[in-house]
Parts: C-alpha cells; structure tokens; sequence
C-alpha cells in the first residue's frame, strides 16, 4: 500500500515511488524493452486465443488537421499537403510513359500530435533515463540513440484487457476532470466487468475516462494539454506490481491533470518511464470497443499496436486495432 500524498512534497514521493518500483538492470544493465520483456512468446500466442468473432475496432484518432492540438508545448496537428493529384495525371503533367498516373502526399506533424506511444527516452528523472543511464547519453540532438522507438516496433501486440472506469464509476460513462483513478478503482472496474478483466503480467491495458467522449460532443477546448481524469499518482505501485507490459488511455497525458501536488508536472511519467520502464499511451479512441464490451461482457482481445518505428524518436504515431 503506496503512503498517503503529501501534496508539498512531490519530490519526495517521487524518490520514494522511484526505490519501491524500480526495474533498474531487471533485465540486464543493456536492457533497451523495460515492461515489454513481460509480453513474451506464451503471451501473445494467449492474446491470439481471444479472437472469436473477427471484429475490427480502429483505436486512433484522426490524423488530420482538425485534431485536439492547440500548440501546448508546440504541438500542433497534422498538416497533410499533396505533392501529385489526379488533375497533375489528367494533364499529364507528371511525366509518365502510356498514360501513367498517381497521387503523392506528405504530412508534417509533431510524433505526439495523436494516437501514439511514449518511448523510454521520453521522459527523465533528475537527468536519469531508463535503466539508470545518463539522459544525455540516451537522447542528443541525434535522437534516442539507446532506447529509440524502433525498438518497441515488434514488440507492442497480445493480449489486450479494456478497463472502462468511465462506465463503471462516471456519470453516464464519463469522469470528472480531475478525478484520480486509484488502484481500488481500478479493482473495482476490473471485477464490475468480470473474469474477463482480469490484469497480470504481460497485458496491454486500456484506461477508458470517457474524457475523449465529453471533448468530441462539447469541442476540443483544451483536451490536449488541460485538466483531465487520468490516473493517479498513488498507481505507481499497482503499475509495477502488475508486471503488465503497457498501458493507454483515452486522455492527453495519461495521469490526472491537475497533477495530486502543489507545484508538480507530470510526476507520474517521472517514475514509470525512467524508472519502471513503462509503455505508456495516450490520445487512443476506445469508445467504439468499450460499447462492444459492455454489450457482449467481453473485456480482453487481441491487439496490435506497433508504433510508427521512426529511429531515435521518442514517442510515436500508433495505429491500434483491437480484434474479438
């Protein structure tokens, strides 16, 4: 059981979080996977099992230009331009042989703009990274040298578990900004949903607040980067105990916003990052599969969810399918 918050002292509960729930050279002083080295062969062969009925559910938001983002810390969103289009093959201007035609595109975009995974070199701890190792050695102007995106690419698909505590415990499926998702809530969604919900080691968890679902009828205010139901900072201890490979919510960072101190930023990125090692995501659409799970009672399933594998970044653009 995590002590109780002394909202003056951020800095020591995080010390303290940080030497109960350290993962430091668990695997080794070269260790570049943190949790994923917990979602291993049997447990993706277990997520596999799941798929029954073969249905679909697409975990990304939007791509586009009309997206959450209004420049907190520079992010904007996806800006997509083309660079050929069919009017350039009509007149044939694109310098084809026999008639030749085709479209081209690019996007500008922050790695962080939607849908995406936070890397282990994402966030530090007192110029610590991941593993104990020294933050400039990780990450230069080069990139996540160490534990770069990439890395997690063929990592991140088996067995999925959707804990909608937004249903369980909100107002018509939704949590307040600012109410913190403590350990017993998470229990207590967990066996509100049934067997079916259960979390151990390996897993892929998915946090739905209903946060995503209040922002799509009311507008995007400040959904990306303001206050926010998410997790508390007391999960810390639930997050390592649990040995699950990763985790994701339907919110723009994760924990809950305002953060549980006086005078704190993020202080639960600040341990499950560096030193839990802890795939978290943020930003994921689970509307769609949480209504499915409340109507079949169903709450595991396959997913995949590789990030884009852009070396050295240290976030990135997912596409998340879960399959029933």
């Amino acid at each position: 059981m995590p002590p109780p918050l002394d909202r003056a002292d951020p800095e020591g509960a995080i010390a303290a979080a940080a030497r109960r729930c350290s993962n430091r050279h668990r695997w080794g002083a070269d260790d570049v996977l943190g949790t994923l080295n917990f979602l291993d062969a049997a447990k993706r062969r277990e997520g596999a099992a799941l798929v029954r009925r073969g249905e679909t559910f697409s975990l990304a938001q939007p791509f586009d230009a009309h997206g959450p983002q209004q420049g907190w810390r520079r992010r904007t969103n996806p800006v997509h331009t083309m660079l050929d289009t069919g009017l350039d093959a009509e007149r044939g201007t694109q310098g084809f042989p026999h008639g030749f035609g085709g479209a081209d595109d690019v996007v500008f975009m922050p790695l962080q703009a939607s849908t995406q995974w936070d890397g282990l070199g994402h966030v530090f701890d007192h110029g610590t990274a991941y593993n104990g190792r020294r933050a400039g050695d990780v990450v230069t102007s080069e990139g996540d040298r160490v534990t770069g995106i990439e890395t997690a690419a063929a990592h991140l698909a088996g067995r999925g578990v959707l804990l909608d505590v937004g249903r369980v415990l909100g107002d018509d499926g939704e949590l307040p900004d600012g109410f913190a998702i403590t350990a017993e809530h998470l229990g207590a969604t967990a066996a509100a949903h049934g067997p079916t919900a259960r979390v151990g080691r390996g897993d892929l968890v998915l946090v739905r607040t209903g946060r995503l679902t209040r922002a799509r009828r009311e507008g995007w205010g400040d959904y990306a980067g303001g206050d926010s139901p998410g997790l508390s900072f007391t999960t810390a201890d639930w997050l390592h105990g649990t040995e699950i490979a990763g985790i994701a919510t339907d919110t723009w960072g994760f924990e809950v916003r305002p953060n549980e101190f006086d005078h704190a930023f993020q202080p639960l990125h600040q341990v499950v990052i560096p030193h839990i090692g802890l795939y978290v995501g943020e930003l994921w659409d689970l509307d769609a599969l949480a209504a499915d799970c409340a109507a079949d009672g169903t709450y595991e399933f396959w997913l995949t969810a590789a990030p884009l594998p852009v070396t050295g970044a240290v976030g990135a653009p997912v596409a998340p399918v879960a399959v029933k």
